[in-house]
């Protein structure tokens, strides 16, 4: 069995205020394909080296199956990491390049043509074994770099940011191709990335992480129709979601313009009269009768939809809100238009904790 489990892993760097991780829990199931993701600086990486034995803890453990590898090397662990740069040998055949690691092992020679075969074919870069990475484009090269950790047959794959060097377009075929051979090869992986449209995309299940610190690990779904608090709402969701504030007013909440209910478990669970309302682009709509007036500042075309970037005046002074609308039926920027809310599920969050408060 592939599972990982990560048990109050800390990691502390010297002179630094705070923990680059800190007691950082987490349950891999075998065959799961989990994404770690954050702005920069959140931790993501260094629990990932810690995973592969690249960095030290100072606190926790890790388990991959039953075996505690907390302390072992990386070469003792099983497993196989792609990063970022491709890290291939440029006077090696890409034939060769896959098959690195097995030379090294002093793995037999059929062997390794054999596992080097069957991992080019399963890469559709067959026809590419007897060229050198120079020759190779960067999507390629990234699969011959996968294809070095699928001869192994480790444990588990490890993946740091390994589209961030392609295009927009390639990286959106590459992580369809790497998301597909998880699944074939039924391996557990664990993938690091900062874009979280590409976590939302890949991941079986997301890790949202900042300042070191978990924040919510659940499936891609729950993440976006149930976050855990503030960052998490701010952070999932592509443009962002509508975050406003407003102060408890009777049995609902309000900033002097938008008034929005709250159930008594939502009153009850609240530990101030402050509280935080999120919003989707699509919770809103345009309408001459809104009672939110604002100005439009962008509109972003997407195709089916148009996202329109306004500033509105709601009581304490100018907001900056996004609004999605159909892609024939937008306004034009400059133009002041009337905003309603159209999605009765709004998210409340606790203005002092920034936690979720329930219905």
């Amino acid at each position: 069995m592939s599972t990982i489990t990560i048990s109050g892993v800390t990691r502390r760097y010297p002179g630094a205020k705070t923990a680059a991780v800190d007691n950082l829990d987490l349950d891999i199931a075998d065959g799961e394909f989990l994404v770690l993701v954050g702005p920069s600086g959140c931790g993501k990486t260094t629990s990932l080296r810690m995973l592969a034995g690249l960095e030290g803890i100072d606190d926790g453990t890790i388990h991959i199956g039953d075996r505690d590898v907390t302390r072992l090397a990386p070469s003792k662990r099983d497993v196989a990491m792609v990063f970022q740069n491709y890290v291939l040998y440029p006077h090696l055949t890409v034939a060769e390049n896959i098959g690195f690691h097995l030379m090294i092992r002093k793995t037999p020679k059929a062997e390794i043509q054999r596992l080097v075969k069957d991992a080019a074919a399963l890469l559709d870069i067959t026809e590419h074994l007897d060229r050198r990475p120079a020759k190779l484009s960067g999507g390629q090269r990234q699969r011959v770099a996968m294809g070095r950790a699928i001869v192994r047959q480790p444990q588990v794959f490890l993946m740091d940011e390994p589209l961030s060097n392609l295009d927009a377009k390639l990286r959106a075929q590459t992580r369809v191709q790497i998301s597909t051979l998880q699944r074939r090869l039924g391996v557990t992986a664990v993938y690091v990335t900062h874009d979280q449209v590409e976590a939302m995309t890949m991941g079986d299940r997301v890790a949202v992480m900042d300042g070191g610190v978990l924040q919510q690990c659940d499936t891609p779904r729950a993440l976006y129709e149930r976050p855990a608090n503030v960052f998490v709402a701010g952070f999932i969701g592509s443009p962002q979601m509508n975050l406003i504030g407003a102060k408890v007013d009777g049995n609902g909440a309000s900033n002097g313009t938008l008034t929005v209910p709250l159930s008594a478990a939502q009153r009850s669970n609240l530990s101030s009269g402050e509280v935080t309302l999120g919003l989707r682009p699509g919770s809103l709509t345009v309408t001459d009768h809104g009672p939110v007036r604002a100005e439009v500042e962008v509109v972003e075309e997407t195709g089916a939809d148009a996202y329109v970037y306004c500033t509105a005046d709601l009581g304490d002074g100018p907001t900056h809100l996004v609004v999605r609308c159909p892609s024939r039926a937008f306004p034009a920027k400059g133009e002041r238009i009337g905003l309603a809310v159209t999605d009765p599920d709004i998210h409340v969050f606790d203005g002092a904790t920034g936690r979720r408060v329930e219905h």
